[in-house]
């Protein structure tokens, strides 16, 4: 395809060089012309390996580029909002990863950066794109499991290493920014609205500072969510859906694997054993590729991006009620 759209990669982030990369280099739509860092080696380290054209020493030369159309921005969290406004002020458009900043405020910030710029920009919530989610909401809008009543969710990790960014609660390091974000952007797609309250309780690591476990249970006014995330704990996934007459399982909900099948069961709750349960299978994808292309057919003129900033703004403000709920020990309106 002619009309790709040529992407550029600010930093050289685990996420980008394992994952992202090598996805979109597999997709229709998009073309990873350009990797930058503040350290020209690095970036050419990992250019080399992914066949990437062009390897530049900072972040800046990336964006004053010509050829490059849009940008991926998989930086730290501190560093999603700033480096997001240069690249729109450049002209780029751009994909940044979750969370989309580290307040309500950053990200309305950036909104108004896009519109006074025109370009697209969205957060990276690849979970948006995956067949299994898009199917899940389809059977719920169906009925097949009656009145959407409630959601249980698990996302937890173990990473105690004191220089791991995830670690850092001044650069917006923690379970519920990490990893929360996602039980809170699943349930709010799958019930389509957003919750009016939340009560939630956080465990900070005594040395890090950062939130090592955090549950929190989010009122809808079609029901309720609960969910648990921890950066301490064994690592695990799973995403439970139940109506009143049904129910969903997510097997892998959030790390979809990019190389098998994915699954999700549909239980009518005939008995405890599973006698009413159904398998629905998903062929191989990768939703780091659909997401590229998505986005890419944004930029194209072909649709709206995947996750918009006023999706982000919304799920920026539940997590910062958690946030509040935490402290304060309180129910706290969104």
């Amino acid at each position: 395809m002619t009309n790709k759209v040529r992407w550029g990669v600010l930093g050289v982030a685990g996420i980008a060089v394992r994952k992202v990369i090598p996805a979109m280099q597999r997709s229709e739509m998009t073309e990873v012309t350009a990797i930058a860092s503040r350290d020209l080696a690095k970036a050419q380290q990992a250019a080399g390996p992914l066949g990437i054209a062009k390897a530049y020493g900072s972040y800046e030369a990336l964006l004053a580029d010509p050829e490059i159309d849009a940008i991926y921005n998989p930086l730290p969290n501190h560093l999603h909002v700033p480096w997001s406004i240069k690249a729109a002020e450049a002209g780029k458009h751009v994909l940044c990863e979750k969370p989309i900043g580290l307040s309500v405020a950053e990200a309305r910030e950036l909104m108004a950066v896009r519109d006074r710029t025109g370009v697209q920009i969205g957060e990276a919530f690849m979970v948006h794109c995956h067949p299994q989610w898009l199917r899940a909401r389809e059977i719920i809008r169906s009925g097949e499991i009656g009145e959407l009543r409630a959601m249980l969710g698990a996302f937890s990790y173990f990473n105690r290493d004191p220089k791991n960014i995830r670690n850092d609660p001044k650069i917006g390091g923690g379970g519920l920014m990490d990893i929360g974000c996602y039980p809170i952007t699943m349930s709010r797609f799958l019930f389509g609205e957003e919750p009016l309250r939340v009560a939630s309780v956080m465990e900070l690591d005594p040395e890090m500072g950062t939130d090592r476990l955090t549950s929190a249970v989010l009122h809808f006014a079609s029901g309720q969510s609960v969910f648990t995330c921890s950066t301490q704990a064994v690592p695990y996934q799973t995403f439970q859906i139940l109506g009143t007459h049904g129910r969903i399982e997510m097997e892998i909900p959030f790390n979809a694997p990019p190389d098998r099948v994915t699954r999700l069961f549909v239980d009518t709750g005939a008995d405890l054993f599973g006698g009413g349960k159904r398998t629905e299978e998903f062929p191989i994808c990768d939703q780091y590729t659909i997401q590229g292309d998505l986005f890419s057919l944004a930029v194209r003129g072909g649709g709206a991006v995947p996750t918009p900033l006023e999706d982000s703004v919304a799920n920026m403000q539940v997590i910062e009620a958690v946030a509040r709920s935490a402290e304060s020990g309180r129910w706290e309106t969104v």
